[in-house]
């Protein structure tokens, strides 16, 4: 049985679909998220899970049982916003206590209740401290204290790092990750920050204008796109743009708009003659090897230093700026300096032209 199933779940808004025919199954103790862009429905997939929204279509089930007819208070989820929401004129164990307070938890029971989540989220004896007085993290964590003491099926977290400042959101990460490991509870958490979905989630759904592009482990997404969208979405990734020249099994030439040829795998149905986008991770680049594969010519225009994401890029002889990784590659280069940038035909992958 899957703690959350939604089953073409719709939601309309006069003409405007917001969430088209979307379905999904989260097993259960797993942490699933949902990742796109501004404006692609995954806030509103989440409002109609939570019941803040009612679907024109579809089924939400919440341990096999539909939801649809419950209000917000009844569903075994609990959610967390990005602003965290909590209460800046209690302290945090009255925090923690309120929602056990308004389901009706013998008053007797309560503090041992809050004492005992404080401990797992590894803030213990903190019941008196207001909130003004706690960190970023630690309201964070606190914010998501007082959801699991009331042990919901199913966590909703709505892009909840997104008010951190960078360094603690890198931070927050990790814990959020460790903390859905110590309480085993299904965590559905929505986010437009690839870095977050990728690091955290065993699974991750890709929303574009409200449907589900593709579904996979980080992993599968990252080295695997079905799509364009997925391709130059999830991750870093060169984009060539051109047209298929000839196709020679399961890989493609494709002729370069501004000149040139590049060769790929064909990624879709597309045919001879048919505009494409190939796509190239920066760490699938290497300048000046003499190995088979694909080459394009160009310059250093400049190097850009970031520790272990440290970044080269190149001009390529027609004007586009190609990324390399640098691992250690850039050696003696400088801006200017006429370099080679070659990858193997099986790193790439050749999509279908977006059109918007």
């Amino acid at each position: 049985m899957y703690d959350l199933s939604c089953d073409r779940v719709t939601k309309a808004f006069g003409k405007f679909v917001a969430v088209d025919e979307v379905s999904l199954d989260i097993p259960s103790g797993s942490f699933f998220s949902i990742l796109g862009p501004s404006g692609c429905g995954k806030t509103t997939l989440m409002r109609m899970i939570a019941g803040f929204e009612t679907p024109s279509g579809g089924d939400i089930r919440i341990k096999g049982e539909s939801v649809l007819s419950l209000p917000p208070n009844k569903r075994n989820v609990k959610m967390v916003f990005q602003h965290l929401a909590l209460f800046p004129m209690m302290n945090v164990g009255e925090n923690i206590a309120y929602g056990l307070r308004c389901r009706g938890d013998a008053k007797a029971e309560i503090p041992a209740k809050v004492a005992r989540v404080l401990e797992r989220v590894g803030l213990p004896g903190v019941e008196e401290k207001q909130i003004g007085q706690l960190s970023g993290g630690q309201r964070q964590r606190i914010a998501i204290a007082r959801c699991m003491v009331l042990e919901p099926d199913v966590l909703l977290l709505d892009e909840p790092l997104g008010a951190l400042d960078l360094k603690l959101r890198e931070h927050m990460k990790i814990e959020l990750k460790q903390l859905q490991h110590q309480f085993e509870t299904t965590f559905l958490y929505i986010t437009h920050d690839q870095s977050e979905a990728l690091v955290m989630s065993d699974r991750v759904a890709v929303m574009n204008r409200g449907r589900f592009e593709q579904i996979g482990t980080p992993r599968e997404l990252y080295d695997d796109p079905v799509s364009g969208f997925v391709a130059g979405f999830v991750g870093d990734a060169n984009c060539l743009a051109g047209k298929i020249a000839e196709i020679r099994g399961g890989e493609v030439r494709v002729e370069l708009d501004g000149g040139g040829a590049v060769e790929a795998r064909r990624a879709d149905d597309s045919a001879v003659g048919d505009a494409v986008e190939v796509f190239v991770r920066p760490e699938a680049m290497r300048i000046g090897e003499t190995a088979e594969g694909t080459r394009i010519a160009g310059t250093v225009d400049s190097l850009l230093f970031n520790g272990a994401n440290s970044r080269i890029l190149v001009k390529a002889e027609r004007g586009q700026l190609v990324e390399v990784a640098d691992p250690g590659q850039s050696g003696e280069l400088t801006p200017g300096a006429s370099v080679s940038v070659g990858f193997s035909p099986a790193r790439a992958r050749a999509f279908a032209r977006r059109t918007a």
